[in-house]
Order: C-alpha cells, then sequence, then structure tokens
C-alpha cells in the first residue's frame, strides 16, 4: 500500500513576506518569529485546564469579553490551592502575612473573571456584587453563539 502524503500547510511569514511552514516557530528566511500559538487557538485546537485556568493571571485586568465555566471554576481551583499551600507555608513559618499577599495579587484577576463570567451567560457584571444569585449565574452554561459581549469562549 501507498502511504498517503499529508499535504504541508504553507503560510506567509510576517515581516519578509516569504513562505513558511505553518508550524515553523521562525522565519528560515529572516528570523523574525511567527505567531504559531494564535494559529492553533484560532484552528480550533482545545486549550488545557490548566491552561485556561491560569488565563486570569494573563487577562489579569480584562473586564470585557466572556469567560468559560471551565475558566472560572479553574481560576477559583487555582486560587483555593494556592491559598491552602500558602496558608500552610504560612503557619509553619509564622510569617502571617504571605496569605494577605496572594489575596491581594489575586483581588482583581478574580473581580475581572467574574464579571466576564457573568457576561457569559449575557449578564451585566454588577451581578457579581449579588452573591447566592452570582454563584448561580457562574454555574449555568454559556450563552450559545456571540452576545453583546463578544463571541463564546467554547468556540476556540
Amino acid at each position: 500500500m501507498m502511504k498517503e502524503k499529508k499535504m504541508s500547510s504553507m503560510v506567509f511569514c510576517r515581516a519578509c513576506g516569504n513562505k513558511v511552514h505553518e508550524t515553523a516557530l521562525a522565519c528560515p528566511g529572516c528570523g523574525a518569529l511567527q505567531n504559531t500559538i494564535a494559529r492553533v487557538i484560532s484552528s480550533g485546537a482545545k486549550r488545557g485546564f490548566w491552561e485556561l485556568a491560569l488565563q486570569p493571571l494573563h487577562r489579569y485586568a480584562d473586564f470585557k469579553g466572556r469567560a468559560s465555566r471551565t475558566e472560572y471554576w479553574g481560576f477559583v481551583l487555582f486560587c483555593l490551592c494556592a491559598g491552602a499551600i500558602v496558608g500552610f507555608i504560612g503557619g509553619l513559618t509564622q510569617i502571617s502575612w504571605l496569605i494577605n499577599l496572594l489575596s491581594l495579587a489575586t483581588l482583581v484577576p478574580s473581580i475581572a473573571v467574574g464579571v466576564r463570567r457573568m457576561h457569559d451567560t449575557d449578564r451585566s457584571g454588577w451581578w457579581i456584587l449579588v452573591p447566592i444569585v452570582s454563584f448561580v449565574f457562574t454555574c449555568i452554561d454559556s450563552q450559545p453563539g456571540p452576545n453583546r459581549f463578544g463571541a463564546c469562549p467554547k468556540s476556540y
């Protein structure tokens, strides 16, 4: 049997315009870095749980757009685990301000991902100020398709 040859996709270099293989990290002609991560995400590749969970740290104070349930609850899990570890270390070393430092460092990303989670359910971010209602809203599924806050985070 003949093995089928995979068609290799070529793209153009962002700097010089030469043809470059789509998986190349840099252009062989000019050495310019290529944006392969954005191409992988836009091609529909699934992102891992921890990549989504740590996304709020990358989008530190971004209150626009939408956040999926996985992103929101993953970040909550990350904060709980980090708080337990820092609290344990702080208790052993008698450094009580460590947990306060962690809380301060995660305050803005926590609010931002909460607002984006409200946006994902097509609600105003101000709903995070109503404790029980906002908890219910963070548990329900995303609104399918784009809404007034942007594209559905499940689509990429």
